[in-house]
C-alpha cells in the first residue's frame, strides 16, 4: 500500500517539480525507489492522478485571466480567440503522439538511465539556449496576448519530447517558447496553461482507467493526499517561480539537471 506519509511526501515532490523544467516524473520515480512504494501495482498510475493538484493550482491562479478570456471567446475578442486557438494547436500534437506511444513509451524508455540521459541532455540545451539568447541582442515577445497560434503549435510539438522520461514538460515547453521568441516568464505562462488541458486529459483517463488499482493499492484517503499537498506546493511554486523567471533565466536548472543526471549515471552503472 502507498500509506498516507508517502502520499504527502510524493504531493510535496509533484508540487514542487510539475512546473519547474526538472521533470516531476523522474522525481517521483526517483522518490517512490527511496520510499520502497516504486515497486507497488497503481504506483505510475498514482503519479499521474495526483497531478489534478497541481492542475487544480493553475486553475486558482489564472482564475481571472482565464474568466476573462473565457468571456472574451464568447464575445469572440481578437486577443481571447487567439490564445485559445494557440492552446489548441499546443494540445494536439502531444495527444495524437500519445495515443499512439503511450505503451511504447512505458514499456521501453521507463529506467533511470533514460532519466539520467534526459536530464544531461535537457540541461544541456537550456543552458545552450540561455546564452544564445544572453548575446542575441534583440526584445522578446512578452504577454500572453503575444502567443500566436503557430507559436503554440510549435511548442505543442516541442512537448512531444516530454514524453520521454526525464525531459520534463516544462523544461520542452518553456524552451521551445524561447526558441520561438517569447521571453522566458511568459513561455512560462504559456506553459502552465498548456498543461491543463495536456495534464487533465492524462490524469482523467489515468484515474478512471486504474481507479480499481489505485484503490486497492494506495486507497483513496491517499490519493486525497496527495492531491491536497499537490495543490499546495504547486500554488507556492506557480508564483515564486514566475516572479524568479523575471530577474534570472533558467540556467541553475540546467546546471542542476546536469549534475543531477551524472549522479543517476555513476549510482546506476556502479
Amino acid at each position: 500500500m502507498i500509506g498516507w506519509m508517502a502520499a504527502a511526501i510524493l504531493g510535496v515532490v509533484e508540487g514542487l517539480t510539475e512546473y519547474l523544467p526538472v521533470s516531476s516524473t523522474a522525481h517521483i520515480d526517483l522518490v517512490g525507489h527511496w520510499l520502497g512504494v516504486a515497486g507497488i501495482p497503481g504506483f505510475a498510475s498514482f503519479d499521474i492522478v495526483i497531478q489534478l493538484g497541481a492542475i487544480l493550482a493553475v486553475l486558482v491562479h489564472y482564475r481571472a485571466l482565464l474568466g476573462e478570456r473565457l468571456r472574451g471567446l464568447a464575445s469572440r475578442d481578437p486577443v481571447a480567440v487567439r490564445l485559445w486557438l494557440a492552446l489548441g494547436a499546443g494540445f494536439l500534437p502531444a495527444a495524437v503522439v500519445g495515443l499512439i506511444l503511450h505503451k511504447l513509451i512505458l514499456e521501453y524508455l521507463f529506467g533511470l538511465v533514460t532519466i539520467a540521459v534526459a536530464f544531461v541532455i535537457g540541461g544541456l540545451i537550456m543552458l545552450w539556449v540561455e546564452r544564445s539568447r544572453r548575446h542575441a541582442g534583440r526584445q522578446w515577445r512578452d504577454g500572453l496576448d503575444q502567443v500566436t497560434p503557430l507559436d503554440g503549435l510549435w511548442i505543442g510539438i516541442g512537448q512531444i519530447f516530454a514524453m520521454i522520461p526525464g525531459v520534463s514538460r516544462s523544461m520542452a515547453t518553456i524552451v521551445s517558447g524561447q526558441l520561438r521568441g517569447l521571453s522566458t516568464p511568459t513561455a512560462a505562462e504559456f506553459s502552465f496553461l498548456l498543461g491543463l488541458p495536456t495534464l487533465g486529459a492524462a490524469t482523467l483517463y489515468e484515474g478512471f482507467k486504474a481507479r480499481h488499482e489505485l484503490l486497492a493499492h494506495a486507497g483513496g484517503a491517499s490519493v486525497l493526499i496527495g492531491l491536497a499537498v499537490s495543490f499546495v506546493v504547486a500554488l507556492v511554486v506557480i508564483a515564486g517561480f514566475l516572479q524568479y523567471l523575471k530577474r534570472r533565466g533558467l540556467e541553475p536548472f540546467g546546471l542542476y539537471r546536469i549534475v543531477a543526471g551524472v549522479l543517476i549515471l555513476v549510482a546506476v552503472l556502479h
